[in-house]
């Protein structure tokens, strides 16, 4: 339907729209995403460090009150998926939401050190993230909507995406703030880095603003009608309603707990019912993507030692020179450590999609199920691999190698996992039901990611220690269990993939 030239619309339609191909409307998606994710990488980079270092948290308290933040930011893209789905527009949600991100870290790039103020921030990413994740991820879906080969690939290449974003803001925004703390004699490089994300937004919104035809034709139905200011003004105001509930869970970690347990109770009864309700086509595939997303569940309790634990071992434990045969090659700040996942991210994206492309039909094709099932496995490998860090410590800190081979194998499970998880949902679920099972897959990952704090804490370093000879037995205790659990994790995917084939079969005579 073609917009009428005189209706606001944010969702940048233009009165005329010529045909483009997937491939280019894919990439205007990939491009917003990237600039997204700069911006949340960036400020993920620097929070935990943030808490413990200015704001005076100790471990305990910084990691739980990070693992309800980024439960916190994947549960609202439950809400944000309907409401794109079916109120606001899938696209005008992705713009609205990159919109609101920005404003988030702007806030925390004001230079005060109020811990209220940086709750009420990360109340208001909570907003911009549900509208924005679930609706950008969806577009993807409805791109190669019935192209399952196609759609493997796609959410590989825009995982690739992702992380070029997040590498160079996890290795700018560390920079930044030790530049500007060396230089104006205080804590203002905190500041300006979290600023730093927020012109990242910015500059994802001008290049949509530049490419909007290709995405003109992608969207929900009501994308194709004129905006409607009221129910526009009715979701900024559950938004601000949403920044004062985050404020306080953050402040308060039983409310948090009780918020985590009680959305993912909600969210398998959700599952449950649609199930039970759907159409005898749809059961398997609903059936098959819930199996899928408790594994992601488990997965994600790893991912968030990424930001807490494994942020803080590289802290205390890590000699941060890089050096290859007695020669010094160059120096990272510790938070700068958490972009070669990112780094890795990339140089496998590309190889998993060909690979994927290429086996397609053939009996080397495995299915979803069965990468989940590898992907516990390499990551099992690389939290053993940190686990091990302790026989190459000199000192108490491990060579910095040992980081780059542990994330190799933990960003390769990565992606086996979460990288096709988005995957997942658009192959097993109903077009109809695309937008609230992309919120959902979201509360489940925000679930895991409270739970992974959780985790986290049990390698809390006790106040007043700083001898890295006794921090290191406490966090390669950690690796090693956590690496233990991965290993059930890969029996479990194994144990059911009969299970899957059966489900995957039934979804796919349906069809």
């Amino acid at each position: 339907m073609q917009q009428p030239q005189h209706q606001p619309d944010l969702g940048f339609r233009l009165a005329v729209s010529p045909p483009v191909t997937q491939t280019r409307s894919f990439l205007t998606v990939a491009l917003i995403e990237l600039w997204e994710r700069f911006g949340y990488y960036g400020m993920q980079a620097l929070i935990v460090y943030f808490m413990v270092q200015r704001l005076g948290f100790d471990d305990t308290r910084a990691t739980l009150v990070w693992g309800a933040a980024a439960a916190l930011i994947y549960v609202a893209p439950a809400i944000g998926g309907w409401i794109g789905d079916k109120v606001l527009g899938t696209r005008r949600c992705m713009i609205i939401g990159a919109i609101i991100l920005s404003l988030g870290y702007a806030l925390m790039g004001i230079p005060v050190s109020g811990t209220w103020l940086t709750f009420v921030a990360l109340g208001v990413i909570v907003v911009g993230n549900g509208l924005f994740k679930p609706n950008t991820a969806n577009l993807v879906r409805k791109i190669y909507e019935g192209d399952d080969a196609k759609i493997d690939s796609a959410f590989t290449i825009y995982y690739m995406a992702v992380n070029v974003g997040s590498t160079v803001s996890m290795l700018a925004t560390p920079a930044i703030k030790d530049h500007f703390n060396a230089t104006s004699g205080g804590d203002l490089g905190w500041h300006m880095a979290f600023a730093f994300c927020s012109v990242g937004l910015w500059v994802g919104l001008l290049t949509v603003g530049v490419l909007r035809r290709t995405v003109n034709h992608i969207g929900s139905p009501p994308d194709e009608l004129p905006l409607d200011w009221g129910k526009l003004a009715l979701v900024l105001a559950g938004g601000v309603l949403t920044v004062i509930a985050s404020t306080f869970i953050l402040e308060y970690q039983w409310l948090a707990r009780l918020f985590v347990y009680v959305a993912g109770l909600v969210v398998l009864g959700i599952f449950i019912h649609l199930i039970r309700t759907s159409q005898a086509s749809e059961r398997a595939g609903l059936v098959a993507a819930l199996v899928l997303t408790l594994q992601t569940v488990f997965f994600f309790i790893f991912y968030q030692q990424m930001s807490t634990s494994l942020s803080l071992f590289a802290l205390r434990n890590v000699n941060l020179d890089f050096s290859l045969f007695g020669n010094h090659l160059f120096t990272w700040s510790p938070a700068q450590f958490q972009a070669l996942n990112a780094i890795w991210i990339m140089l496998l994206s590309p190889v998993l999609a060909w690979i994927y492309t290429r086996s397609s039909g053939s009996r080397l094709d495995l299915s979803i199920a069965a990468k989940f099932a590898l992907g516990f496995a390499v990551v099992a490998a690389g939290f053993f691999t940190y686990g091990f860090a302790g026989a190459f410590a000199v000192n108490g800190l491990t060579s910095s190698w040992i980081m780059i081979a542990g994330y190799g194998l933990y960003s390769l499970g990565e992606l086996l996992v979460s990288g096709l998880g988005l995957a997942m949902i658009a192959r097993y679920v109903p077009a109809r039901m695309g937008g609230f099972m992309m919120g959902a897959y979201f509360v489940a990952v925000g679930i895991s990611q409270y739970l992974g704090g959780l985790v986290a804490t049990m390698a809390s370093v006790p106040e007043g220690m700083t001898d890295p000879l006794q921090t290191l037995p406490i966090y390669t205790s950690l690796f090693n269990k956590l690496g233990l659990a991965a290993i059930a994790c890969t029996l479990i995917a194994l144990a059911a993939l009969p299970l899957m084939r059966r489900l995957t079969a039934a979804h796919h005579a349906h069809a």
